[in-house]
């Protein structure tokens, strides 16, 4: 793995050099986009809007929209919004990570020790599974603050990039009902059905298998023949009535 970001973790007055490392790993399959005349493969070009010709990527630079003329940003000016940030992640205080909203969570990275940074890297370690706490703090990647949590997963710290809480909608954006009447007699088979469905969370149970069939489809293809796929029909209850229905549910995890 190539590391996608150098720097240190501040613990008080202890800095820890660390490497990130995506942690995220994508199931979906590589599909190429063709023209379907001729199958041939698109790509996508960055032109320039006056001239209509390509531009290298070398000679891309990132601007500023002001009354109409453009203000060009440099390297160097992203790193001097926040140089503080750009190459450290600052331990604010520890949370339960228990306490931070699912919803706020965009995606991890493995942190591993840089040289010289092996024991304090241990010590922070072995400290957030004893106090079963998660650091916050905040940082700088790609050119973007971020906040983060930081908690041990194995033998590693992991790093999860997390949203500010002004990017979650509200709920009062949708229509939730109001309001509605739920009987006594409805809520306890209700009840009584989750606890039948509840166990331990055990994410390795579940696999993408959407994408391993799509590969089947295609490795078929390859060969000119159209495997035959088994379509599953969805279960449907014998009444319309909800409490029915629950009372169904129940019989058939029970049985």
């Amino acid at each position: 793995m190539r590391s996608i970001w150098n720097g240190t973790i501040g613990f008080g007055l202890v800095n820890i050099p660390i490497k990130l490392y995506s942690a995220i790993e994508s199931s979906n399959l590589d599909l190429d986009m063709l023209d379907s005349r001729d199958h041939q493969h698109i790509k996508y070009q960055r032109i320039n809007e006056k001239t209509r010709k390509e531009v290298p990527y070398e000679k891309i630079v990132k601007g500023y929209l002001i009354k109409d003329d453009y203000v060009v940003l440099e390297d160097q000016d992203f790193e001097d919004a926040s140089p503080e940030k750009s190459k450290n992640i600052a331990i604010d205080n520890f949370v339960k990570a228990t306490d931070i909203n699912p919803m706020l969570f965009e995606t991890s990275y493995y942190a591993e020790p840089a040289k010289h940074g092996e024991k304090a890297y241990a010590l922070l370690h072995k400290a957030l599974e004893k106090t079963k706490l998660a650091g916050f703090g905040s940082f700088v990647l790609r050119q973007k603050e971020a906040l983060c949590v930081i908690y041990p997963k194995d033998e590693a710290l992991v790093i999860s990039r997390i949203r500010f809480a002004q990017e979650i909608r509200k709920t009062t954006e949708i229509n939730t009902p109001d309001d509605v009447n739920i009987p006594k007699k409805e809520l306890d088979v209700a009840l009584a059905l989750i606890k039948q469905y509840t166990s331990d969370f055990n994410i390795e149970a579940y696999k993408d298998t959407y994408h391993d069939q799509l590969l089947k489809i295609i490795k078929a293809k390859a060969k000119g023949k159209r495997p035959t796929i088994k379509k599953l029909k969805p279960q449907k209850a014998k009444s319309d009535d909800l409490y029915d229905q629950l009372m169904e549910s129940l019989s058939k995890k029970g049985a």
